[in-house]
């Protein structure tokens, strides 16, 4: 036997394994290449597997960041394969970071599950900085800014007043009343309900059952780690894999078009449409460059956003309010103060009343909506305290963790609607706990959110 045909011999039943072996050190010769790149290092934070990173918590990954914030600092770091994660939990850095850097932080990560393919890369929320985010973020903004909506009073005040008589009639289904509520609101602002010929009148309606459909389907699969295909693309390519997500943006799109279809029926018929957020982008679609898709999923998905959040807004305010008794007292004095007994509080009062937006704000801090916050990825390399974020790294502002930095908001777990009060009785403007998110990329409806939640809190006492 030939020296070659030996050698042959012996290695050809041991390739699978020495190949097995080239590969993984290959990737570990890449990531440590990619971890140590920089002269700064990366903030500290818990240790992951070597290859895969670090394992996010299925459910209440917020909490979990928490616990990790008081181990390892105001910003931590985590790795998800190749991707550098930063999560910031206190309120300094957040500002510093979230806010003064705002310019590198307005793009998203890339969501292949939840963004691109259930939600068609149409839904803002998800959408990476360029043209499309452009052209959604300037219709909303000029249908959502102050004084459009202080002209929503009228809506908000008819809703709020039929929340109160349900809840009066049954206070035992007082969240079933704030979902029902919330609904109408946002089918008035976004896409009328009203534009089906019928104005729904429970929560079991099949219209507002669908889009809630829609809306659980959203927040499971907006769950970090959820689809292992965002951390590895190459998944996408499996046949089947994504086809759960495939048939949700199917079910997502037609609910959304035969919304907006039903309103462009009744306009093109002269017949008279409620004035609403679905009719303006109709009305404008030439002039804000939107084609059909982009126009439906921007009213169907901000209606959904919108009822689901501000729903859930009102019936925290109802459970602070139960468990607190005292902070309900003062709210009630200043309404009796300043208001009285002749008329309701209305949402231009909100100036006059700090008790009461200042339990509002309170609210939104011991239990955000949004918890967890959404991600944002950095286009330039951002250095805080000697500490790199690196370019196209994720960065997670952790509201949760924000709202609990004992130096800014202490006793955190206690709800303290004083926190927000300065000595002279006013709220204070030197303190945010960022509910609606931070940067470029705040929530375009928390005018039109806080309006509906402090005139609600505002009825309910």
């Amino acid at each position: 036997m030939s020296l070659a045909e030996s050698y042959l011999h012996y290695v050809q039943p041991h390739l699978q394994t020495i190949s097995a072996v080239l590969l993984c050190w290959t990737m570990l010769l890449y990531i440590h290449h990619r971890l140590n790149r920089q002269k700064l290092p990366l903030p500290p934070g818990p240790p992951g597997n070597v290859f895969f990173g670090n394992t996010f918590p299925k459910a209440y990954a917020y909490r979990k960041f928490e616990e990790w914030t008081q181990e390892y600092g105001p910003i931590f770091s985590l790795r998800q394969g190749f991707t550098t994660v930063i999560v910031i939990g206190r309120l300094q850095a957040a500002i510093d970071i979230m806010e003064k850097e705002g310019a590198s932080l307005v793009d998203r990560p890339r969501s292949i599950a939840a963004g691109e393919t259930l939600s068609g890369g149409m839904r803002v929320l998800l959408t990476p900085a360029g043209e499309r985010f452009k052209k959604m973020r300037r219709a909303l903004h000029a249908h959502l800014q102050p004084k459009i909506v202080a002209g929503y009073a009228p809506t908000l005040m008819k809703n709020a007043r039929q929340h109160i008589l349900d809840i009066i009639a049954s206070p035992d289904k007082h969240q079933e009343h704030a979902k029902r509520h919330a609904f109408h609101y946002s089918s008035d602002f976004a896409s009328p309900m009203c534009s089906y010929g019928k104005t729904p009148q429970s929560y079991d309606d099949p219209d507002v059952v669908a889009v809630n459909r829609c809306l659980t389907r959203l927040g499971n699969n907006l769950r970090p780690g959820m689809w292992k295909v965002d951390t590895y693309p190459f998944l996408r390519y499996i046949p089947g894999y994504l086809k759960e997500l495939q048939d949700g943006h199917a079910e997502e799109l037609n609910l959304f078009k035969k919304q907006l279809r039903d309103v462009k029926i009744k306009m093109d018929k002269g017949e008279e449409v409620p004035q609403s957020f679905g009719k303006y982008l109709l009305e404008r679609r030439n002039e804000l460059e939107l084609n059909e898709d982009e126009t439906a999923y921007l009213a169907g998905s901000m209606f959904g956003a919108g009822s689901d959040t501000t729903a859930s807004g009102i019936s925290i305010a109802i459970m602070a309010a139960a468990c607190y008794p005292e902070t309900q007292r003062k709210v009630q004095e200043e309404l009796d103060a300043v208001i009285g007994s002749e008329r309701a509080p209305i949402p231009s009062d909100a100036d006059s009343l700090p008790q009461t937006m200042a339990f509002v704000l309170e609210t939104f801090r011991w239990r955000p909506v949004t918890a967890g916050g959404a991600p944002h990825k950095t286009t330039k390399d951002i250095i805080w305290q000697n500490y790199l974020i690196p370019k196209g790294a994720t960065v997670i502002g952790n509201v949760w963790a924000v709202g609990r930095d004992p130096e800014y908001f202490p006793n955190p777990e206690k709800f303290d609607p004083q926190r927000w009060i300065n000595k002279d009785g006013k709220l204070r403007d030197d303190i945010k706990s960022y509910p609606f998110g931070f940067g470029r990329r705040v929530c375009p409806g928390s005018h039109m959110a806080t309006s509906s939640i402090f005139l609600n809190t505002a009825l309910v006492f």
